[in-house]
């Protein structure tokens, strides 16, 4: 996708250019991982042992207390979904290596949630191969393209998002080692841990059901990049970061929204700051809506949400 710069009525066309260094791109994420993934730092080039005899790029964790693996390549390679991929199956074996490596860097209080791994590759481009292959995998695994254009800007682009599908038995010969393993431990963890939208409308109210309907197709009508991501107690809307939080309740939907109360000017009744008050989701500013009207009123709020997360 070009980019272009507007100077009064004139547009110019900016060229792309690269980092000379794979390390440069890995070095500027993990300093920024709050602002481009909302994740906190654990560790990089993490060794996975003299068997395994790899090194993790990065190791994070998410705003939902959930590992998180980054992969990079400065110039397109398979290698990196591979890598990606055993990491993955890593991971899964090895989560006390993990967590050792969380206390070190985060605290002995952080509790991390095995619920799910967000495995993330960063990378110019994909061959049509990788993107099937990982499709078929269903693998727990986001492709994410990157741009670095000559005015210093960087553009990131999720091109396959995480899926929570089956993935498709393949021919006995073609199968690789490696990515079966890891489809088999993330097919086990779905099983177990995912949830679905419908499952948060049981034994609600019809204006209950219709009300988070009209939310859900408000905000997922925003951007068709916005993914809809159920959890246990909530529903989270995401781009690269969690956009808003959806908590369902039997006479009321509160919405948790990535706001700063503070710097906004005037809010809404309808709105509480709960920056310092512990509650299911992430974002500090609660939306209580009860009805049509309420939701009118929180859309403005919801863009706003939308559009600081980096939408």
């Amino acid at each position: 996708m070009p980019l272009f710069e507007i100077n009064k009525q004139t547009i110019k066309q900016i060229g792309q250019s690269n980092f000379k260094k794979e390390k440069t791109l890995q070095t500027l994420v993990e300093k920024n991982l709050d602002v481009i993934f909302n994740c906190r730092f654990v560790h990089t080039e993490f060794p996975t042992g003299v068997i395994h005899s790899g090194r993790i790029d990065t190791l994070a964790l998410s705003e939902e207390n959930n590992p998180v693996i980054i992969e990079y390549k400065k110039k397109e390679s398979s290698e990196l979904i591979n890598q990606s991929l055993y990491y993955l199956s890593w991971i899964y074996d090895h989560k006390g290596d993990y967590e050792v490596a969380v206390q070190k860097s985060l605290g002995n209080s952080v509790k991390i949630d095995w619920s799910d791994v967000r495995v993330i590759c960063i990378a110019p481009y994909y061959k049509k191969f990788d993107l099937h292959a990982v499709q078929v995998m269903g693998a727990n695994i986001e492709l994410w393209t990157y741009r670095l254009f000559n005015n210093s800007t960087l553009y990131l682009e999720e091109v396959l998002y995480k899926s929570y599908q089956s993935g498709t038995v393949l021919n006995k010969n073609s199968k690789n080692p490696i990515m079966v393993e890891a489809g088999k431990k993330a097919a086990i963890t779905r099983k177990t841990s995912t949830y679905t939208f419908e499952e948060h409308l049981n034994n609600k109210s019809q204006k209950i059901k219709e009300l988070a309907i009209s939310i859900q197709e408000f905000i997922t009508g925003l951007d068709a990049s916005i993914e809809e991501n159920p959890r246990k107690h909530y529903i989270a809307y995401k781009t690269s970061q969690n956009i808003v939080c959806m908590e369902i309740k039997a006479k009321k939907i509160d919405l948790y929204l990535k706001l700063n109360p503070k710097i906004l000017k005037k809010l809404p009744k309808i709105t509480r700051d709960v920056s310092h008050i512990g509650h299911f989701g992430t974002g500090d500013l609660q939306i209580t809506i009860s009805n049509i009207d309420d939701l009118e009123i929180a859309k403005p709020l919801i863009e706003m949400a939308y559009q600081n997360v980096g939408g």
